[in-house]
């Protein structure tokens, strides 16, 4: 790897801007010695060697580990997040490596198979009548970008909405995918990509897509993806999160519509009236069970335990077998409609699958078992339009373990942030990884001692649940914003925080001041970054996935340490496991989340090593508690000051070396 990452070395000579960094070489040769391990998991009977790598914002990780595994010759899966890091892979990255270590790479991005037109579809749409859904157009328009494309994905239309209700009509969807008996089989695009995919050494996926094939693959239902040796996970925080979701069962409001809404839209197609009657009328009711079994639930929105409710309702659980009866009686009606052609197959198969979703979710026993023997936590939630059903895996490792670690050679998981304190054991526990699984950890080489503070209230200002806190609060804004002069990024730990804030200083600060959920996120982040001195309030998904370098970012303000609700009913089963082993689920569980997310939200502030600014988390219990310590020493090594007027001065400083 010396001749690749080294001072003298390929990436310094090709590379513009490349500065040679001993994490960097050291990560990729670390990657480097586990692909050159055996990888035939069935010859070696041993779960796949894993590796978990922390390596900071500036070290140029994606290098680290694609070089490698270009050079491996094995089959590698690289998984990420986030849309932005695989366009950065597949546009930046992957022509890079072609050009100067393998020219013959095949590497391929697979997207969900929702990303893609279907053919069939397609032609169902143009032979009926769509109104102003389908102009003529717009249908010009998809006929020749069908004619040119290679795999029909939806992210070459451009000009088309992301909320286009057409494209939902025609992409690919497993419940309407006729297979060998799909008249438009041979020029399939998601065929074509998968025979592409099953000839590439490199496949670029999402943890998403991935862990839909591992569940594909664990229910014997095929693959989403060809065979792979080794897994290396990007953004890997969000596994257990992603895991979490496909290793659970769903069924939801909007499932049932959606469901009678498509086969409304098929019934005129080769039924006979009284059929097309009998059809409908078995749909109807379907959605009349549906409504009134939602009607049951409280009207309350959020999410909250299952199985309480269930018990304690003899009206709900009457209305649940109704609405398991009308499933069963429109999957039969389907069994007859068109003689076992499609889409009837399709339908009454999809049919089934709800009916399976919902009997499941809904009749698992509920009887007190001890906490270490329950393996699901059965839940609801309540939105504005639409009830969703949930049972939950409390623990992810047991079925990381026979889907993932026992099926491949290698995994490899990195990420920026993995450690809480600098260690791994929070991360590798939650995967169900060894302790003694391989670390590695390398620190962000941006120069935050020299051009960064972190700013902690004095030990006067309130505390979170304090009296006057919420004043404080917003009189430590308006005096930072003042300070430096606008741009900054504030992130909020509750919608409710966010929009008290925001009334509270909007007429307060001369400058603009933007809010989550006034415009779409990417008209946000391209606002604030092109008004030099305006500051855009944040919750949520603004914590991670913000790259705004430049003066536009200079201040970075944290309300408070964000804690997850701890009512909620997955984190209630996952706290009540750990106190059933005889732990402590505040500081083993909600401390280390908690830190997580706190890292990922300060990592906004420095992007490139010329970026300098303030960091300002206006919590004192980083001071005022015991547990305080282990957040600090997760912070980058910036200077700390706990006076306003050291922040305004290192501001004033930054204009006068400006000038």
């Amino acid at each position: 790897m010396e001749k690749i990452f080294g001072p003298a070395g390929m990436l310094a000579r090709h590379l513009p801007g490349y500065e040679s960094r001993p994490g960097q070489q050291e990560m990729a040769t670390a990657i480097g010695e586990l692909l050159s391990g055996p990888v035939d998991v069935e010859e070696s009977g041993a779960p796949a060697a894993s590796l978990a790598i922390e390596a900071e914002t500036g070290l140029g990780k994606t290098l680290a580990y694609l070089i490698p595994a270009v050079l491996s010759g094995k089959k590698v899966v690289i998984s990420t997040n986030t849309r932005n890091l695989q366009d950065q892979i597949l546009e930046r990255e992957i022509p890079f490596i072609r050009k100067y270590v393998d020219s013959e790479l095949k590497a391929i991005c697979v997207k969900g198979r929702q990303n893609y037109l279907c053919l069939y579809r397609w032609h169902q749409q143009c032979s009926e009548d769509q109104g102003e859904l389908f102009t003529g157009s717009v249908a010009e328009k998809i006929s020749g970008w069908i004619e040119q494309t290679r795999f029909g994905d939806r992210a070459e239309l451009d000009w088309l909405s992301s909320a286009s209700p057409l494209w939902r009509k025609i992409c690919c969807q497993s419940h309407f995918c006729l297979g060998g008996d799909c008249p438009d089989g041979r020029r399939c695009f998601l065929n074509r990509l998968r025979r592409e995919a099953a000839s590439c050494r490199l496949l670029v996926v999402n943890h998403h897509l991935l862990f839909s094939d591992l569940a594909v693959r664990r229910g014997g239902y095929g693959e989403v993806l060809p065979r792979y040796e080794v897994v290396i996970f990007d953004e890997a925080h969000h596994v257990e999160k992603v895991a979490t979701r496909f290793f659970g069962r769903s069924f939801s409001r909007y499932q049932v519509k959606d469901l009678a809404a498509d086969i409304e839209r098929s019934s005129g197609e080769g039924l006979g009236p009284k059929q097309r009657r009998e059809l409908l009328r078995r749909i109807n009711a379907l959605v009349g069970r549906m409504e009134q079994f939602t009607a049951l639930f409280p009207a309350k929105l959020g999410r909250f335990p299952l199985g309480e409710l269930l018990q304690a309702s003899s009206p709900l659980m009457e209305k649940r077998d109704l609405l398991l009866s009308a499933f069963d009686t429109l999957a039969d009606t389907l069994d007859s409609c068109g003689d076992g052609k499609e889409p009837w197959t399709q339908y009454g198969i999809r049919c089934r699958d709800l009916m399976a979703e919902l009997e499941c979710i809904c009749t698992e026993s509920f009887d007190d078992l001890p906490e270490e023997e329950v393996q699901r936590v059965h839940w609801f939630e309540r939105r504005e339009k639409n009830l969703l059903l949930s049972a939950t895996p409390i623990d992810v490792a047991t079925e990381l373990q026979n889907s993932l670690f026992s099926m491949v050679g290698g995994c490899v998981f990195t990420s920026a942030t993995l450690t809480t304190g600098g260690d791994f054991g929070y991360f590798l526990g939650r995967l169900g990884l060894a302790e003694d699984t391989p670390t590695l950890s390398f620190p962000s080489p941006f120069p935050y001692a020299e051009r960064t503070l972190l700013y902690i209230p004095e030990d006067s200002f309130p505390e979170p649940a304090a009296g006057g806190y919420q004043l404080e609060l917003h009189a430590q804004l308006q005096r930072l914003l003042e300070a430096s002069g606008g741009r900054a990024l504030v992130l909020f730990t509750s919608f409710k925080a966010m929009n008290m804030a925001f009334h509270a200083l909007e007429e307060e600060i001369p400058y603009s001041v933007f809010r989550q959920g006034d415009a779409p996120r990417h008209e946000l982040l391209r606002r604030f970054s092109q008004e030099t001195d305006s500051v855009l309030f944040a919750v949520a998904s603004f914590w991670e996935g913000v790259d705004i370098p430049g003066e536009s970012l200079s201040l970075l303000i944290i309300d408070k340490l964000p804690f997850e609700v701890p009512s909620d009913p997955v984190i209630m089963a996952r706290m009540n496991r750990i106190i059933a082993a005889g732990g402590n689920p505040f500081f083993d569980f909600q401390v280390p989340r908690a830190i997580l997310t706190l890292r990922q939200g300060v990592g906004r502030l420095m992007r490139n090593s010329d970026d300098r600014g303030v960091i300002a988390i206006l919590d004192v219990r980083l001071f005022s508690k015991g547990y305080g310590r282990r957040f600090r020493k997760s912070l980058p090594p910036s200077p700390l000051v706990r006076d306003v007027e050291a922040v305004t001065t290192f501001f004033n400083q930054e204009r006068d070396d400006s000038q």
